[in-house]
């Protein structure tokens, strides 16, 4: 038998020879200082690994034992992953706002300093993880691609918000899962059942309700903000930002887990730089905000961009997928709210049911998938 405490492992005689040593990993501290029996392959009879009491576990048997190999750890606190979500939601929903209240600032030179901060935070990780600054040969032209789109995606909203209530862009771009599935369906040939096809037809049942086009609503839409010409302009590009947003998700999963995450941002920041720049000299909008208040506006939106992107990254690493997808409802949450505080502008009822419907749909979504990842984990079990 093997007596294991503290990370180490002691050999003591057995009957009929000496059994072999067999370390236990260092990397869980949770029993330290609390011995726990662990077995030495081959010398145990049949039923022995049932009999086994473990002292980490308040005496359960060696199979349920937090140490047994394959064991799960449990979350050191609980819900922590929701939380990450609701406070990354939280974080995006500020950010939001604070673009809103910027004054003379385009949202292509906002995008460009949001990618100055993405760069400033990737760079020590490429070199602490050595991953290199271009990536694999085989995926370099899908990460160009990946960060054509998402910085498209990025300048996109960023404009989306400026021209159009804050409630209404955030809507439409919550049908991003949506559309994920249409263009995975297309692209990488997934599964698109009927229940998908249900979703897609909510989504765009929300995005129109949203939009209210005159030839369905008439021409004396109300509760907008500026122009109706405006307000379509904003409806076109946070559609387009939700549809580059979706893409880059099924590029992300044609490249998988051979490219670093660090290496996917910088691709991200370093094309969305480089276009907003060009974009910027092209159009003449380049100028810093002459208000010092438009100046930190600007600071406090990379910071809490990137704040919410950590989080959000960090709940996905400790949360299944799906009740992250599902949180993230509270974007929509914090848009109306804030928008009604803040902004003192009440959505309409159009608004209000479009975003149900959208909420509805990407939630559904997400729940289908969710089931459906737990349902082949159970068929890879047996």
């Amino acid at each position: 038998m093997v007596l294991c405490q503290s990370g180490e492992a002691a050999a003591v005689p057995a009957a009929g020879g000496k059994e072999p040593e067999v370390p236990l990993s260092r990397e869980d501290d949770a029993g330290k200082g609390q011995p726990c029996l662990c077995p030495a392959p081959g010398v145990e009879a049949a039923g022995a690994e049932e009999r086994r009491g473990c002292g980490c576990c308040s005496g359960l048997s060696w199979l349920c034992c937090c140490k047994a190999p394959g064991a799960k750890k449990k979350a050191a606190c609980p819900g922590l992953g929701l939380f990450y979500t609701v406070l990354s939601a939280f974080l995006f929903s500020v950010a939001s706002l604070f673009l809103k209240k910027i004054e003379d600032v385009h949202s292509v030179e906002v995008s460009a300093f949001r990618c100055i901060f993405q760069m400033a935070f990737v760079l020590p990780g490429l070199i602490y993880y050595k991953t290199g600054f271009l990536g694999p040969k085989g995926k370099r032209i899908f990460l160009c691609f990946r960060g054509f789109l998402g910085s498209s995606a990025m300048i996109l909203l960023y404009y989306a918000y400026q021209v159009m209530p804050l409630a209404d862009a955030t809507v439409i771009t919550f049908s991003s899962p949506v559309f994920t599935s249409l263009l995975a369906w297309i692209f990488l040939k997934e599964k698109y059942s009927i229940w998908d096809l249900l979703f897609t037809l909510f989504a765009i049942t929300g995005v129109i309700l949203i939009a209210r086009p005159p030839f369905l609503f008439g021409s004396n839409v109300t509760g907008i903000e500026g122009s109706y010409t405006e307000h379509l302009k904003g409806t076109i590009a946070a559609i387009t930002s939700t549809v580059s947003s979706a893409s880059t998700f099924v590029i992300l999963r044609k490249v998988g887990k051979s490219v670093h995450y660090f290496l996917s941002i910088w691709y991200y920041a370093v094309i969305g730089l480089i276009g907003c720049v060009v974009a910027l000299f092209v159009m003449n909008e380049w100028r810093l905000p002459h208000c010092g208040k438009d100046r930190v506006l600007l600071i406090l939106i990379g910071l809490l961009g990137l704040g919410g992107q950590i989080f959000l990254t960090k709940a996905l690493q400790i949360e299944k997928a799906g009740p992250v997808a599902i949180m993230k409802t509270m974007d929509v949450v914090f848009a109306f709210i804030l928008q009604i505080l803040f902004l003192n502008h009440r959505p309409t009822w159009w608004t209000v049911g479009g975003a149900l419907c959208v909420v509805a749909s990407s939630s559904g979504a997400a729940i289908r998938k969710w089931r459906q990842t737990l349902k082949k984990a159970k068929e890879n079990e047996i």
